[in-house]
């Protein structure tokens, strides 16, 4: 592929996703690129660009995004965010909305789908403390191909041995073959999963207590960094709460997000008020008292 039409597809998929390619990356350009080239008994992936250029195909747009974006993901990925959230950030949550007010969760890159159906796992196990509290969970992402996935909630061996512990994999899913299992209804319709690009409009999502939008960052520079915080923070309620992946940060990026104490990898939009004071209240007290005073 000649460096023009490289850069042209750089710039394509930063202008669609935020997605930054370095020069080095032409090898990943041509690897997932070169099915549609096939697809289309084309000869280059020069003649692909062409073709792109020439016809504009929001269509075709699309799929070579969703074809670019890395769509890896399992369940309780990375492990503590979810202890956190469990353990801290729910019961702080619970203490501090009321029973009526539904508590809102955005997995704000959902991917195939695993990171929405943990968190609902992990409130399913918690039915008993929410009492009548309605949950919603929204997950998004860019790519449709991984979100009919999401949909089907159909996973092989290999993914559910990722992470998900056996007694939630033979509680939440059923096996359909010896290499197939498929979360259970009553799981994902606790979850409603949309297409949504981050860099787009997002009002469309009112307000969450909750975001978790991990190993995102990480993929954009900064002025996008900054873009998105900036629109997630306005997607959020006072006091809501951000999960972050463990190599990405707000700090130098946005002031809208705080570091929260006792709580790594999670930012709050609040001061000592409402849930992140309360976090960090919990905290300092043992398990035991915890548990006696959520009991």
């Amino acid at each position: 592929m000649i460096p023009k039409n490289f850069q042209y597809l750089c710039d394509l998929l930063y202008q669609r996703s935020g997605l930054v390619l370095s020069d080095n990356k032409a090898y990943l350009v041509e690897s997932r690129l070169m099915p549609f080239v096939r697809q289309k008994n084309m000869e280059s992936l020069d003649d692909f660009v062409e073709i792109i250029q020439r016809d504009k195909d929001e269509s075709l747009l699309r799929e070579i995004t969703d074809a670019m974006t890395t769509n890896e993901s399992f369940f309780f990925r990375d492990g503590k965010p979810f202890k956190i959230f469990q353990e801290s950030i729910l019961p702080a949550l619970i203490e501090n909305r009321s029973g009526t007010k539904k508590i809102r969760i955005w997995s704000a890159a959902a991917a195939t789908g695993q990171e929405p159906y943990t968190l609902a796992m992990l409130l399913k196990e918690e039915e008993a403390k929410l009492g009548k509290r309605e949950i919603e969970i929204i997950g998004t992402d860019i790519s449709d191909e991984s979100l009919k996935r999401a949909r089907e909630g159909l996973y092989t061996q290999f993914e559910v041995q990722r992470g998900l512990p056996i007694q939630l994999l033979v509680k939440y899913f059923s096996q359909e073959s010896n290499n197939q299992w498929r979360v259970n209804e009553d799981i994902r319709k606790m979850v409603s999963l949309r297409h949504m690009n981050l860099l787009g409009d997002l009002s469309i999502l009112g307000t969450f207590d909750i975001v978790f939008c991990r190993n995102v960052l990480i993929y954009f520079d900064q002025p996008t960094k900054i873009q998105v915080l900036e629109k997630i923070s306005k997607r959020m309620e006072r006091d809501g709460v951000l999960f972050l992946g463990g190599a990405e940060t707000v700090l130098g990026i946005s002031d809208s997000f705080k570091p929260m104490s006792g709580a790594r990898g999670a930012y709050g939009m609040g001061g000592s008020d409402g849930v992140v004071g309360m976090v960090a209240a919990l905290s300092s007290v043992p398990a035991t008292q915890q548990s006696a005073s959520h009991a």
